[in-house]
């Protein structure tokens, strides 16, 4: 299915679907600092061509990134906020484009089929699964353990103790236990405040046992 267009989930007439162009995205997001990159370097101009090779061919291009895709995945010295400055220009250049919001959009055009989406997805890694938060046994066993809790928790009355519990829910924490590929440095490590997944899990759990003492404690 082309991201380009409008869709809508089965059996569910009145919500529309507005879907990722992930590789205009990720050419952004991604791939505009890589010097090894054969689209290197990438251009107002170039990708506002690109952006034109959809008309005919779509109704909208949805560009969808992290804020962090600014300064931090592409730092200042790669060129990142002189290029989203004169982005806009650009793509109004050619006088085949405009700019919509979400309810601009589905108000302007119709969806053109359903999309099912039966399995969990996201926008990470190459899997684009939950296997960044939930591939591994440690990660598992984490969240299981975080959840146990739910029960005693909230039963304490707790605030203070359930505004800790909630937190240690952040996906980061998860996402900090992946073992995928974290010896090559990807993007997982970048993002990681922890030498290794592993110290991240023993930190975690050390915490959650902290947790479940005050939570036992408040049971008594």
């Amino acid at each position: 299915r082309s991201p380009n267009f409008l869709y809508r989930p089965p059996n569910c007439r009145h919500l529309q679907m507005l879907l990722k162009n992930y590789r205009l995205s990720d050419d952004i997001a991604f791939r505009f600092g890589n010097r090894g990159w054969a689209g290197w370097p990438l251009t107002v101009e170039k990708f506002a061509d690109w952006v034109d090779q959809i008309n005919g061919n779509g109704y909208v291009c949805n560009l969808f990134m992290d804020y962090e895709t600014f300064g931090e995945h592409q730092w200042a010295d790669t060129g990142i906020f002189d290029f989203l400055r004169s982005l806009p220009g650009a793509v109004l250049g050619s006088g085949k484009n405009d700019f919509l919001t979400v309810s601009e959009a589905v108000q302007q055009y119709e969806p053109v089929g359903d999309v099912d989406v039966p399995h969990m997805i996201s926008w990470a890694d190459t899997e684009r699964d939950l296997s960044a938060w939930l591939g591994n046994s440690m990660q598992a066993n984490a969240l299981h353990d975080v959840y146990v809790l739910a029960e005693d928790v909230l039963a304490s009355g707790d605030e203070g103790l359930i505004h800790d519990w909630r937190r240690l829910q952040t996906s980061d924490h998860f996402y900090y236990m992946c073992t995928k590929w974290f010896a090559d440095g990807d993007v997982h490590k970048y993002f990681n405040p922890y030498e290794s997944p592993y110290d991240a899990y023993i930190n975690y759990m050390n915490i959650l046992d902290s947790v479940r003492a005050r939570a036992e404690a408040a049971m008594h």
